[in-house]
């Protein structure tokens, strides 16, 4: 009985710790609930082939004029590397949204370098997927951009 408390603790320890490390323009910040469902969004864009990563693709894509939902790590650091990202996103009307941690972001992304930033697609960007996936990834993205930009009103 006492490792489950401990092991609790330590799990408190490292949710404060992303929350420290966050950076002063991390806004919108996704609440417990959206950032699962965000990340597990991410997931399933990932598995599909349906996900950009890293600032770089990301810009680059952003720029193309591909739509989707913008995931930025709130504990970036240096936080230059991605402060024109959610400006980007602005002028071409894309929602977008914090998450504490980069390293939650690249494992749900399905890679072990810790990510800045993803831009999941609606549609992949190589091949077709089928039917069935392709609703339950829209419905999925549906809702998750909803409650972003409910979050996104709140705030402003």
């Amino acid at each position: 009985m006492g490792s489950d408390s401990e092991a609790e603790k330590t799990q408190q320890r490292e949710e404060k710790k992303k929350l420290v490390a966050l950076s002063p323009i991390a806004k919108p910040l996704a609440g417990k609930k959206l950032c699962k469902r965000t990340l597990k969004l991410v997931r399933r864009a990932a598995e599909h082939k349906c996900l950009k990563r890293g600032v770089k693709e990301v810009v680059k894509s952003i720029r193309r004029g591909n739509k989707g939902l913008c995931v930025i790590a709130g504990n970036i650091s240096p936080i230059d590397v991605i402060t024109h990202v959610p400006i980007l996103c602005e002028e071409n009307e894309i929602p977008y949204v914090y998450v504490p941690s980069k390293e939650d972001l690249a494992n749900a992304g399905a890679t072990k370098r810790p990510t800045c930033c993803v831009l999941v697609l609606t549609k992949p960007f190589k091949g077709e997927i089928g039917q069935e996936e392709q609703e339950k990834l829209s419905t999925d993205y549906t809702h998750v951009v909803e409650d972003v930009k409910e979050v996104t009103a709140s705030l402003f």
